[in-house]
């Protein structure tokens, strides 16, 4: 009689069988709360949905041709690009660069009680409601408010209404201030947190070959940080793309609409107020492939693998 082979299931093989039968829900969870969502939306995007009508029609790219070609006033999808774009940039690489010299600085401190003051309190902003976060600084950019007062006091212009909340390009600058100080202390952590996995070793070392602080920040730290400041900027970038609390409270609060008319909140008013479903859907697919785009863009430059100590 012919022996039958014998199967031998090694420890990997098991550890490997059951590490998938364990990620398998959430592989379930987040493909029917992450990739329905938008495949329905790509889906509505090629019909004339409305929020009134039960039935729609299927038109194929009509709604990408509209967003394109016409113009809705100022609140047109090109303007509603540039507005993000504006506001990506302006808010995204200052917080990327601040918040990773804060974090240097804090390491930099002897005594940890101090740290975790400074850590808590670049921290705090973020656990506030971006609802609250913009109202609070809605009243500071008031023309009688602390920052148009502190303003005149430093350019000795006594009396002198900056328009914070009234000028376009003060309005998009005041945006950006009010994202910048309630996030900055998250990214601060997370370079923290990324600065405390570099082996004190290698600071030791190149101090007793002569090397100085900012040489060792360069030759040490920047590039064993490169990780974390990829991650970093991947989601501040995106943070920064889905921005609409803070513009939507500023639009409310009565300041002016067009300047500040990120695609999230053209997608509301688009989808909610006017109830055009289908087009609404057409801007979120495309902010999608934007967000999608510059984050391939971002891996691509960064290159970033595995670092060896």
């Amino acid at each position: 009689m012919s022996k039958q082979p014998i199967k031998h299931y090694s420890i990997e093989k098991k550890q490997a069988r059951w590490g998938f039968f364990f990620t398998v829900p959430c592989l379930i969870f987040f493909a029917v709360f992450s990739f329905y969502p938008i495949i329905s939306a790509f889906v509505t995007s090629l019909s004339d949905k409305q929020i009134m009508n039960r039935t729609s029609e299927f038109i194929g790219l009509e709604n990408y041709k509209y967003l394109f070609t016409k113009s809705n006033g100022g609140f047109s999808l090109l303007n509603s690009m540039r507005a993000t774009i504006t506001f990506t940039l302006g808010t995204f690489i200052p917080m990327v660069v601040v918040s990773l010299i804060i974090a240097v600085f804090l390491m930099q401190l002897r005594k940890t009680r101090y740290r975790g003051f400074f850590q808590i309190g670049f921290y705090l902003p973020a656990v506030l409601s971006s609802v609250v976060a913009a109202a609070i600084w809605m009243i500071m950019f008031d023309p009688r408010g602390i920052v148009n007062q502190t303003t005149n006091a430093l350019l000795n212009t006594a009396g002198k209404d900056y328009g914070w909340l009234v000028n376009s390009t003060m309005l998009q600058f005041s945006t950006m201030v009010v994202y910048f100080w309630k996030y900055i202390g998250y990214f601060v952590i997370l370079f923290i947190t990324g600065l405390a996995t570099i082996p004190p070793t290698l600071y030791e070392a190149a101090t007793v070959d002569g090397s100085g602080k900012w040489s060792n920040f360069w030759r040490i730290t920047l590039p064993l940080l490169k990780p974390t400041v990829l991650l970093v900027s991947v989601m501040a970038m995106l943070q920064c793309l889905k921005t609409f609390s803070t513009q939507y409270m500023f639009v409310q609060g009565g300041t002016s609409r067009p300047p500040i008319d990120v695609i999230t909140m053209n997608i509301y008013f688009t989808g909610i107020k006017h109830g055009k479903l289908g087009r609404a859907s057409a801007m979120s697919i495309i902010l999608f492939v934007i967000m999608l785009v510059l984050t391939v863009v971002q891996f691509k430059i960064s290159d970033s693998d595995d670092v060896d100590y």
